[in-house]
């Protein structure tokens, strides 16, 4: 076998340029397939960042009212959902897919909300308890978090994000600043943070109300406050970090069903009012991100194995370059061929000489055709600005098939050298 490897590359070496144009379909083929695959897993891969939010494999748990969250703001809560208890919390934190969990409450709408004689629109506030920030990935970049006294005190202290921070105190401190809200006053006493993700550009008030239009400063209070400007007994929304993101889904659903307990469903057959038929409809559900994620993953993956079948046929037209060479060879080496068989080389030791020497072209054209795939990869990255992903299967997959193509398209020339009759192939001009 190594004999056979070495006369191989000796035969491409002797034919340079005719083997690397022989090779060239097969360096089309493999470098395109390479570049199509790393493109797909990168753009799934940003797909489920995306969605999912970098790595944090947090799910979300809300009370809806059909397909729309439940909102309180301007309706009685029914009396048929309780407030989740720590029992309940428990339950959700011991699952197997569960890391830590966290239970709020928030209100999007707040009329009453003023710094100094500043009215601030369209802030949201959450009440939050302990584990919030370390499940939601918030970090305390000025001041201090709440203590654990604090979060049942009613000690009426806030915690802002920096969206706020900026926009409304426009760089000026806000430790120690009062908010009012809802009548009541709240003390700044921290200032938080994600740890990573996109943060917008806010330097002014302009700024800070141009953006709110779609999104908001955050404003953060002890969950025993939330009845201070509120009502004490709002049910809660969830949500869990799930021990890796392909736990989501499930982490999602289970918690759904145990906070849906909480729920004491009405007689179907009895009159309701109507706060108690909205409680019907009632139902904590979680979100989908990871089944949304693989749907779009699913789409792309559809769209691009089209891609990948078109650079299939230039591996076909590869392997038929390699064929009529190695025919071209077998003619050309025809004496060489006769002396062999006349010296006593069996038939298998010829075809296995030809059939080595195609693995080996194909193979080098396999190997440069990773290097440039690889290569084209980056280039389409850099160009197009789109994420990719070296795939080390798809490599090796690429490689053996190359090797495949060689084997296949190098039988029939080998066959043909192998059964040449010495005594013809020796007067071969």
């Amino acid at each position: 076998m190594i004999e056979n490897v070495r006369l191989s590359l000796q035969g491409i070496l002797s034919h340079k340029i005719r083997s690397f144009l022989t090779m060239l379909g097969i360096i089309i083929g493999i470098a395109a397939i390479i570049a199509i695959v790393s493109t797909i897993e990168g753009t799934n891969e940003q797909i489920k960042n995306n969605l999912i939010g970098a790595g944090n494999n947090t799910v979300k748990i809300s009370l809806m009212q059909g397909d729309t969250e439940a909102d309180f703001a301007w309706s009685p809560v029914p009396d048929n959902i309780r407030v989740v208890s720590e029992e309940s919390k428990k339950r959700i934190v011991d699952l197997k897919e569960v890391e830590s969990c966290t239970l709020y409450r928030t209100r999007e709408t707040i009329d009453n909300l003023f710094y100094l004689n500043k009215k601030i629109d369209s802030s949201i506030i959450y009440g939050i308890d302990s584990d919030y920030f370390s499940t939601m990935g918030y970090e305390i970049a000025e001041g201090m978090g709440f203590s654990e006294k604090q979060y049942t005190d009613f000690s009426k202290v806030a915690i802002i994000d920096t969206n706020m921070q900026r926009g409304i105190f426009e760089g000026e401190n806000p430790i120690g600043k009062i908010l009012d809200i809802n009548g009541e006053p709240f003390r700044i006493i921290g200032v938080a943070c994600k740890r990573t993700g996109f943060e917008p550009v806010i330097n002014n008030v302009e700024d800070y109300f141009t953006y709110n239009r779609s999104s908001s400063g955050l404003i953060f209070i002890p969950t025993d406050d939330w009845g201070i400007i509120f009502r004490y007994d709002e049910p809660q929304n969830c949500v869990v970090r799930a021990k890796d993101t392909d736990s989501m889904t499930g982490a999602g659903k289970k918690t759904a069903d145990i906070l849906n307990e909480n729920i004491r469903k009405q007689s179907a057959g009895s009159e309701q009012k109507s706060a108690e038929s909205v409680a019907n409809t009632l139902e904590y559900k979680s979100e989908s991100l990871l089944e949304q994620a693989k749907k779009l993953q699913d789409l792309s993956k559809s769209t691009n194995q089209m891609l990948i079948w078109i650079a299939g046929i230039s591996l076909l037209v590869g392997g038929i370059g390699v064929m009529n060479i190695m025919l071209v060879s077998v003619t050309e080496r025809t004496r060489e061929i006769g002396l062999k068989k006349a010296l006593g080389a069996r038939k298998k030791r010829i075809l296995a000489q030809f059939l080595t020497e195609a693995s080996v072209l194909t193979t080098i054209g396999g190997v440069l055709g990773v290097l440039i795939g690889i290569g084209l990869s980056k280039v389409i990255a850099n160009i197009a600005e789109v994420p990719v992903s070296i795939s080390t299967p798809a490599i090796i997959v690429s490689v053996a098939f190359s090797m495949v193509v060689g084997i296949v398209f190098g039988l029939i020339p080998s066959i043909k050298a192998a059964n040449l009759n010495p005594i013809d192939a020796l007067r071969y001009e």
